[in-house]
């Protein structure tokens, strides 16, 4: 955002931005290339009329901006690209109220999961031998909390170091690069009251 945007204006801007569902599937869509309205409403199966006035609330906001237009049958198609990745610090989500974080998690989950399926039904997501899936359940204090938490920004600051320089590697060789995800979750998950095996089911005894 702007050099002369306070930290207050740009937490509000943000949190505005981000506390509609279509928003953030457009906003995600724009973190990962330019698009138009056009474009996006057809990947979407939204109204055009509703993506282009949300495109314009995230251009307000300093989340997006113009960054190409082409002429197109007598009008002209606007193109966009994200200046502002959809996350909060903890001190910004905490600022918002508990139903805007659940649309949130709920449209970051529907991204994330479409993602996901989108790869196993095309074969991408095991063409590569030395990809990675894993899922810890932990057992941790406030403490460790925090610094699970911690750890999981330092790895998302480290990847998006990793895709700034590939971005310069990719502009110097023109070279189209590997579309690939990297997904981090973090959460605290219910109680178990009694020990289960796969899937669930209760460990049989011992024979």
């Amino acid at each position: 955002m702007g050099s002369g945007t306070t930290r207050i204006e740009r937490d509000k801007k943000l949190i505005k931005a981000l506390s509609h569902d279509l928003r953030l599937e457009i906003l995600a869509i724009l973190n990962e290339r330019v698009a138009s309205p056009a474009e996006i409403h057809r990947e979407l199966e939204e109204d055009l009329s509703q993506v282009s006035y949300h495109v314009n609330v995230l251009k307000k906001c300093e989340c997006v901006e113009l960054v190409d237009t082409r002429p197109v049958r007598g009008s002209t198609e606007h193109f966009y690209r994200a200046t502002e990745r959809a996350l909060l610090s903890p001190e910004e989500f905490e600022q918002l109220p508990v139903a805007v974080r659940e649309r949130m998690s709920r449209a970051w989950l529907t991204y994330a999961f479409a993602a996901v399926s989108g790869s196993q039904a095309s074969g991408t997501l095991d063409a590569r031998t030395d990809r990675h899936l894993s899922a810890n359940p932990l057992l941790v204090d406030e403490q460790g909390w925090s610094e699970l938490t911690e750890a999981a920004g330092d790895y998302l600051e480290r990847v998006l170091e990793i895709e700034r320089r590939n971005a310069e590697r990719l502009a110097d060789h023109q070279d189209q690069g590997i579309p690939a995800m990297v997904t981090i979750m973090s959460f605290e998950v219910p109680t178990r009251r009694s020990k289960s095996g796969p899937r669930g089911r209760k460990e049989p005894p011992a024979s």
